[in-house]
């Protein structure tokens, strides 16, 4: 397995302890039939590579990996070994694979989301903070999914049809992420929309700190960040879809060519709101984001 988060990280944790209890669903328990190999990539590209090269030299019967540059990089070492990605947003696009329905090679897995809810999320900003009039989608050009494209055209189209001025803002750092995030907070009616980036849930804590001190209001791709003190989150449930992988795990191991295994989207999305956070920024969250909630943070 190759995560693309640190080992300390406890969502990172408790995705993999998801597949570790599907796969001890499905009859395969660690010591008893099955070795796991974990390296945590920490969204480093220089550290997942190297990860990558070591994993593929072990000749394991499949790898696991999570997001796309921990993908890319296993990519690179093997057209052999299965691998099967987890939360990956544009496997097409990345090229690794032919299509959804026909993998074509040995590489399947489990999307994140598609590239539509760049404007869902600004859509649920606007709903959240309407006096929102510019909103900002930043991205790391090395992590996210289409170097920033997959999710910028409808985010951009949401934008002008909400008569919202849209901005693409570029960071590699967790001080390019204060910097931009205070530009944001010195004019008035800003707003920010954190896309689908392993990179930006490796570095949460700075973009939730950064939002709250130059009272910015932000959507997020996942509910941790809401847990964590973000404003809102959508996005897919990544326990469920890590649980999922556990069942193309089993089904390789017992025989089954990746390219005969189609991908597969999310079937459950998650929506979270803290209202301690919407309190501090002044905002009233209206009653039917509150009703279609999983997750309210009191």
């Amino acid at each position: 397995m190759l995560m693309g988060f640190g080992a300390n990280d406890p969502e990172g944790i408790l995705w993999l302890s998801s597949f570790i209890q599907a796969s001890r669903q499905l009859g395969w328990t660690e010591g008893r039939n099955m070795r796991l190999e974990i390296r945590w990539g920490a969204s480093d590209l220089g550290l997942q590579r190297m990860y990558a090269k070591e994993l593929v030299q072990l000749q394991p019967d499949v790898i696991l990996a999570h997001g796309t540059t921990p993908t890319g990089a296993l990519q690179r070492e093997t057209s052999t070994i299965p691998i099967v990605f987890a939360a990956v947003s544009d496997p097409v696009g990345e090229g690794f694979v032919e299509s959804l329905p026909r993998p074509g090679g040995n590489i399947t897995g489990f999307i994140f989301t598609e590239g539509g809810m760049g404007g869902k999320w600004l859509e649920l900003l606007k709903e959240l903070a309407p006096r929102v009039k510019r909103a900002a989608m930043i991205f790391n050009p090395a992590t996210a999914p289409g170097h920033g494209s997959y999710y910028m055209s409808s985010f951009e189209s949401g934008a002008r049809s909400l008569n919202v001025e849209s901005i693409r803002t570029a960071i590699s750092s967790e001080a390019e992420i204060e910097a931009a995030i205070a530009s944001l907070g010195r004019e008035e009616g800003s707003g920010l929309v954190v896309s689908g980036d392993t990179f930006l849930v490796a570095h949460r804590g700075a973009i939730i700190l950064a939002a709250a001190q130059n009272k910015v209001p932000a959507v997020y791709f996942h509910a941790v960040f809401a847990r964590e003190g973000g404003l809102f989150a959508y996005g897919p449930d990544n326990v469920d879809i890590f649980r999922r992988t556990a069942f193309y795990v089993d089904r390789i191991l017992r025989g089954a060519d990746p390219r005969e295994l189609p991908v597969q989207v999310p079937v459950k999305f998650e929506q979270a709101i803290n209202l301690r956070t919407a309190k501090a920024l002044g905002l009233t969250v209206p009653p039917t984001l509150l009703v279609s909630a999983d997750e309210v943070i009191e």
